[in-house]
């Protein structure tokens, strides 16, 4: 089974780019500017989408995404709004993946069946489910692949051998790697340690490995993109939303953001390519 994260990550590899996963909350800053914004994160050169869907105990979010999904709760967000967002970004986006990141208790309220059809009739194309590892994913799992859509699973600094290989053989789309220990935008990353758990996350899968969890800056992005697959940043992008009082405000800080971390990832893959050129 392939869908579009799958195309989307093998024209990745074919050109030799990074790719670039920007996670917002949806209806944050507001329930009116989410798509907007998804659009203009495209336009500023993000691969793939990662949407949060708002939830009153996000366990492994940090602050920020608390704040954020709060806001969101508090101006009117609901399961079937996230889901009109993602229909009506589709109406002008047919390509770039979306990933719906969230819990399993607004899956289990609706009825796991009913919220991957009404997911995948909406455009979805992968979920992160925060709260759902390879060991307890076999319904979901199933229940994605029918309509065509990959479960995205986390991977810890502490995830076990005996883990990875029980995770490996399910993992579609790609692997989420978390680059430290904590909730998201908890401390900084550890640049360095990345290789080689990359490299041992490669030994088990074949799927491209996005980084994500205490990426906060456009260098910190670069140095990730010279040794993973894609970049996922989120907790960052969140915060500077946070100030934003119109859709058009919005959308001009989110363009600011991702273009800004488009252009230093680009340049470090490609500082990254000279050198393997001249070698």
């Amino acid at each position: 089974m392939t869908n579009r994260i799958d195309r989307r990550f093998a024209e990745l590899a074919e050109s030799g780019r990074a790719g670039l996963i920007p996670y917002v909350t949806a209806g944050h800053p507001s329930p009116e500017a989410t798509v907007d914004v998804m659009h203009r994160l495209v336009e500023g050169g993000a691969d793939l989408l990662e949407l949060g869907v708002p939830f009153s105990d996000v366990m492994a979010d940090g602050p920020v995404i608390q704040n954020a999904c709060q806001r969101a709760l508090e101006a009117g967000m609901t399961l079937d709004r996230v889901f009109d967002m993602v229909r009506s970004f589709r109406a002008d986006d047919a390509e770039t993946p979306v990933i719906l990141m969230g819990y399993m208790n607004p899956i289990e309220r609706r009825g796991l069946d009913d919220f991957v059809e009404q997911a995948a009739d909406a455009g979805v194309d992968g979920l992160l489910i925060v709260d759902c590892p390879a060991d307890e994913a076999e319904d979901t799992r199933a229940a994605l692949e029918q309509q065509g859509m990959h479960q995205v699973f986390l991977v810890a600094p502490t995830t076990t051998e005996s883990r990875l290989q029980r995770m490996a053989p399910m993992a579609g789309g790609f692997v989420y790697y978390v680059s430290l220990k904590g909730v998201t935008g908890s401390a900084a990353l550890d640049a360095d340690a990345l290789a080689p758990a990359i490299e041992r996350l490669r030994a088990h899968t074949p799927v491209p490995v996005a980084v994500g969890f205490g990426i906060s800056t456009a260098e910190q992005a670069a140095d990730v993109a010279r040794v993973a697959d894609a970049v996922v940043i989120g907790s960052a992008l969140v915060k500077a939303l946070d100030g934003s009082e119109t859709v058009e405000d919005a959308v001009a800080v989110a363009g600011r953001f991702v273009d800004s971390v488009r252009s230093a990832m680009d340049a470090a893959r490609a500082s990254g390519n000279d050198r393997v050129a001249e070698a």
